[in-house]
């Protein structure tokens, strides 16, 4: 019998990735505050690296205490400027104000998943990207986020690399599954090596 598969994750584009690569999943999401555990962690100095893999154990384990018998995967994605550690924004002022502390600058998103089966975590990855932001005018600053609010108030640093926030960038270094928020060739990877997919 196939061991079964959930995605402790709301983020339909991480659906959408499992999905295009053919894996049978279900979808329950982890109910957690994220905030909280990252404030925590934030004023233990914890480094971005660390809390993208707690959160993502977090969720995992969140889901995966109730799933003993799945293979719960729990996700989370931090964006570090330096060691400061960005959330997603909450109004249009605060995303211009994420977007001006980037702009010409170099930051790091790191894509963490984690899996819990039987109430341990049995496999963890965290993938890193480095991006650099080019320098961007004021007006076109306060434009972009007016025209896309709807869409990057859903995402750290608030840029979307799929949508319009690709022209914000000069060069990008890493795995473009870790951007949207997934290290899917590893996650892949040892699920064909543990025999759950075929090889």
């Amino acid at each position: 019998m196939t061991t079964p598969i959930i995605l402790a994750s709301g983020s339909e584009i991480r659906a959408q990735l499992l999905r295009n690569a053919a894996i049978d999943f279900t979808i329950k999401t982890a109910r957690v505050d994220e905030d909280a555990i990252k404030q925590s962690l934030i004023a233990e100095d914890a480094s971005p690296r660390d809390i993208a893999d707690a959160l993502a154990e977090m969720k995992a384990k969140r889901v995966g205490t109730k799933n003993p018998e799945a293979l719960v995967i729990g996700c989370d994605q931090v964006l570090a400027l330096g060691r400061q550690v960005f959330s997603k924004p909450e109004t249009p002022a605060d995303a211009r104000q994420q977007l001006k502390a980037l702009a010409g600058q170099k930051h790091q998103l790191l894509s963490a998943a984690v899996i819990y089966y039987e109430n341990q975590p049995v496999w963890r990855h965290v993938g890193v990207v480095r991006l650099h932001m080019r320098d961007i005018s004021d007006a076109y600053l306060s434009d972009y986020v007016d025209r896309n609010w709807d869409s990057i108030r859903h995402a750290v640093g608030a840029y979307k690399l799929e949508e319009e926030g690709v022209r914000l960038f000069t060069r990008i270094e890493g795995d473009y599954f870790n951007v949207l928020g997934l290290p899917l060739i590893e996650l892949l990877s040892y699920l064909t090596l543990r025999g759950t997919l075929p090889s």
